[in-house]
């Protein structure tokens, strides 16, 4: 059976690349509207990327890191993006080690979803580790962070707080107290 035609796509014409980075790119794509009229989309490209929820007992995991883009520091759970062929249950565990110098006996997909669907394709696939086993962190040359476990109240504070505020976190944050109150994820 075929799938019928989506009423609303955006047929391209066009695509214009603009710049192509290390770890995004932007190309503007002419398109033809489904009343017949054209327009551009400015797309940002990029290649997915991973989070974990790494629960320690009745503790999450978090990273501080400095966000350039925001101009301060955030706690988020560890996370990075996939590299090119790299399966994402394997990147999440690579994420987690080298994020938290943790590695988990136990881990599992809750969830993919793309950030921010108006202006770029990238997914993220959240998973959940447990029976973590400590190890030695070993970020990227250019990363520097410092790993905590907090609570589920401390990190409901630091959401009001805007210390906690991005959306993968939130996520799993929203996901970990859904866990609490059902035994489900």
């Amino acid at each position: 059976m075929t799938q019928p035609p989506n009423k609303f796509e955006e047929v391209t014409i066009h695509t214009e690349p603009i710049y192509e980075g290390r770890i995004i790119s932007l190309q503007i794509e002419h398109v033809r509207l489904p009343n017949g009229e054209t327009t551009t989309r400015e797309i940002v490209r990029h290649p997915g990327a991973v989070a974990v929820l790494a629960l320690l007992g009745d503790k999450m995991l978090v990273v501080e890191q400095y966000r350039k883009p925001l101009g301060k520091s955030q706690i988020e759970i560890p996370a990075g993006k996939l590299e090119k062929g790299e399966d994402p249950l394997e990147a999440a565990r690579r994420e987690l080690e080298e994020e938290t110098g943790y590695r988990c006996g136990s881990i599992r997909h809750i969830s993919s979803f793309y950030t921010s669907p108006g202006f770029a394709d990238e997914i993220l696939h959240l998973y959940v580790a447990e029976q973590l086993v400590p190890g030695e962190a070993k970020p990227d040359e250019d990363e520097f962070l410092e790993c905590d476990a907090i609570t589920l109240e401390q990190a409901r504070q630091y959401m009001r707080e805007q210390r906690i505020s991005d959306a993968k976190t939130i996520t799993a944050v929203y996901a970990w107290q859904v866990n609490q109150l059902t035994g489900r994820w």
